[in-house]
Parts: structure tokens; C-alpha cells; sequence
């Protein structure tokens, strides 16, 4: 038979009360470090924690990457995150579809491109879902498009 404590506070052994896991308030966790909330979880898994400097706090399902990928040409993945394929569309045209869809489709893309140690220019992104998001890569100084040997 499994065992059960239950308390309202956790603290360390050697006295220092102003640091230590509070479970007082009904449905979520606070993590307190030198008596101020670094860190709290709701009953919905909601988990916030404070940033850089001790005043601002970033909602850790908002604030971390969603998705990446490491690709080369064609559809080789050589690293991802949440991308379950990727698609070539035809030249310099590529399809990242995600695992996990993404809670909109106002998700913002970042990306850069290179063929022969030449970093492209003019990457547009179109088509833009809440389950991928597409690129085309353009020839440097041109309007047509190329295909690639590494995205980042």
C-alpha cells in the first residue's frame, strides 16, 4: 500500500523557512526561493516562472519554441522538434508539417538558407496553418527560385 504526507509547506532541513515548495493554495504549486514566487503550476498545468532580472515571468507554454527543424536538401531532417515531415514542393518550395498544431495560425517563422557556403535572400513564407508552415527560397538578387542544402 502506497503512503501518503500531507502537508501545506516543504522547506529544508537546516531552518532556512523562506525557501522551499508551498502547496497551501488550493489547485496549484508555488516554488518560492528567498521568500518570493520563482515559479508557479495551476491544477491545468499552467506553469509560470520568472525571468531574467526577478520581475518578469514567462508562461512556459508560451514562451518556448514551439517547433524547429535542421533540414537539407530535399526532405532530409537532420534534427527537429515537433515536425512530423517535410514536403518539397518543387524548387526551393518546402512544406514543415507539425506534430502538435500550433494553438493559431499568427505563429512566427524564423529561418535562414544556404547552397555552397552562399547565404540566400529573400526566403517568403506563405500559407501559413495552425498544423505547418511553407518557405520558398530565392536565387541571391533574383526572383527565381533555388533549391538548398542546409535550412536552419
Amino acid at each position: 500500500m502506497a503512503s501518503e504526507i500531507k502537508v501545506d509547506t516543504i522547506v529544508n532541513a537546516g531552518g532556512d523557512n523562506d525557501t522551499g515548495i508551498d502547496l497551501a493554495t488550493n489547485d496549484q504549486i508555488l516554488l518560492k526561493v528567498a521568500n518570493a514566487t520563482r515559479l508557479t503550476m495551476n491544477s491545468t498545468g499552467q506553469t509560470t516562472i520568472v525571468g531574467e532580472g526577478g520581475t518578469n515571468t514567462t508562461s512556459l507554454q508560451q514562451g518556448l519554441c514551439k517547433a524547429w527543424a535542421h533540414t537539407g536538401s530535399g526532405t532530409t531532417t537532420r534534427d527537429s522538434f515537433n515536425l512530423s515531415s517535410l514536403d518539397d514542393n518543387g524548387t526551393g518550395d518546402y512544406q514543415y508539417n507539425f506534430t502538435s498544431s500550433m494553438s493559431n495560425n499568427d505563429f512566427t517563422t524564423t529561418t535562414s538558407a544556404f547552397r555552397d557556403n552562399d547565404a540566400y535572400t529573400g526566403i517568403y513564407f506563405d500559407d501559413q496553418t495552425t498544423s505547418r508552415t511553407k518557405t520558398r527560397h530565392y536565387n541571391r538578387g533574383t526572383t527565381t527560385r533555388g533549391d538548398v542544402d542546409s535550412i536552419y
